[in-house]
């Protein structure tokens, strides 16, 4: 059973009583007779062929007050699209599957790209920014939920849970984050979280003094969970970081766009378990480092817009500061894993948070060596302003591959 306090900017929606998932559904299939509420997965193919997608659309196809599911289906051929289309066939509500590698959605991120819109990286943040697109051709929601496809631990209360606070028109919330604890393998997980960011903004807070905005980001439970829903009108204004710093970019630009009561978050499961990436200690293009590294940058760029003047100076304080805090902290999370009997592994935690900190400066150069760059794909509103019927040729190119697909 969950506390009940209250910590922060925003308001935290606990999971005190475990109330059955058919009261909450009960609820929400009465809320879905005048607000509309729908469902991204941003997928890999690969995902497809995993245990954990297969358990997903079996628990979705219980859930009764979902009006449509967007599928983002990336890196999948001809072959694996047509799987594709079989895979998901059985959904009881209307689908869409988003065939990014498709020649149709191919040739309209090419319009955008020569109009210099497109987005310029390749993963789940361009794939999460075409659904939202969607969304908007498609009209078919007011409230969309995003959850990750590689939940090993899913059930549709994950859903319900996360959507509730965005659904009930009563508590008037815009954008709820989804929070849980992160353990696997009898051992914590969730190594960005705990040994970076958490660290990261208390010792910004130290190094650079406190602000709203490190304060918000200090107040969500698990800030980079890939689980979040949000009213459907936000979405044009949106501006959608295009590398790992997605999900503290979306909050960043939330905290920008609406005030702390319109938003929440919700703790949606007991235990989440997904796969997991590698540490890849000493390459900063692939796996934790180079997360973190983008991550790292997307906090810096949002301190730089609000204001505050960041130097090698201030980037060797924040790595210094940073280090003694996170290294107090991994003592803090073995007690807490000897106590509940999990195992803990000193050196690999210790190792990651030497990671960290290289991609702490690493960071810090690349924010300063690039001023000029621009991590956002242009929002929605900007795509309607420059090419006013792309989202009419957009919502049709899907409806074709997917007549196309089904015969």
């Amino acid at each position: 059973m969950a506390d009940f306090y209250q910590h922060g900017s925003i308001t935290t929606l606990h999971n005190l009583v475990k109330r059955p998932i058919e009261d909450l559904e009960a609820d929400l299939l009465e809320f879905s007779s005048q607000f509309r509420m729908g469902l991204i997965l941003p997928s890999l193919f690969s995902e497809l062929e995993t245990k954990a997608m297969e358990n997903i659309v079996s628990e979705l196809q219980k859930v009764p007050y979902l009006n449509q599911i967007i599928i983002g289906l990336d890196r999948a051929d001809p072959e694996q699209w047509l799987y594709a289309s079989q895979y998901f066939k059985d959904l009881p509500q209307n689908y869409r599957i988003l065939w990014n590698d498709g020649p149709r959605l191919k040739a309209l991120d090419q319009e955008l790209a020569e109009h210099g819109l497109s987005p310029r990286q390749m993963g789940k943040g361009r794939n999460v920014w075409y659904c939202l697109g969607y969304v908007l051709a498609s009209e078919r929601a007011d409230a969309v939920a995003i959850h990750d496809c590689d939940i090993k631990t899913y059930d549709r209360s994950l859903l319900a849970r996360l959507i509730y606070p965005i659904a009930n028109v009563k508590f008037d919330y815009r954008f709820c984050k989804g929070y849980y604890a992160r353990i696997g393998d009898d051992r914590l997980k969730g190594r960005v979280t705990r040994l970076l960011v958490t660290p990261l903004l208390r010792a910004l807070k130290v190094a650079i003094g406190t602000n709203e905005y490190l304060e918000y980001l200090d107040s969500f439970r698990y800030p980079l969970s890939g689980e979040f829903a949000l009213r459907t009108h936000i979405i044009p204004g949106l501006r959608i970081p295009s590398d790992w710093g997605l999900e503290v970019g979306i909050l960043s630009e939330i905290f920008r766009n609406h005030a702390s009561l319109r938003i929440c978050q919700a703790e949606i499961m007991d235990i989440y378990d997904h796969k997991h990436q590698p540490l890849s200690i000493g390459d900063t293009t692939s796996g934790l480092s180079k997360m973190s590294v983008d991550i790292t940058k997307s906090i810096f760029r949002k301190l730089a817009i609000k204001g505050c003047v960041l130097t090698s100076e201030t980037f060797r304080t924040v790595k210094a500061t940073y280090y003694r805090m996170a290294l107090d902290m991994v003592a803090s999370y073995q007690n807490d894993a000897f106590m509940n009997g999990l195992e803990f592994d000193r050196h690999v935690e210790e190792q990651a948070v030497e990671t960290f900190t290289e991609s702490i400066m690493r960071a810090g150069e690349i924010f300063i060596d690039n001023p000029m760059e621009t991590p956002f794909i242009p929002s929605w509103e900007r795509i309607q302003s420059a090419i006013p019927d792309f989202l009419k040729r957009f919502y049709n190119a899907v409806e074709a591959d997917h007549y196309e697909a089904l015969g």
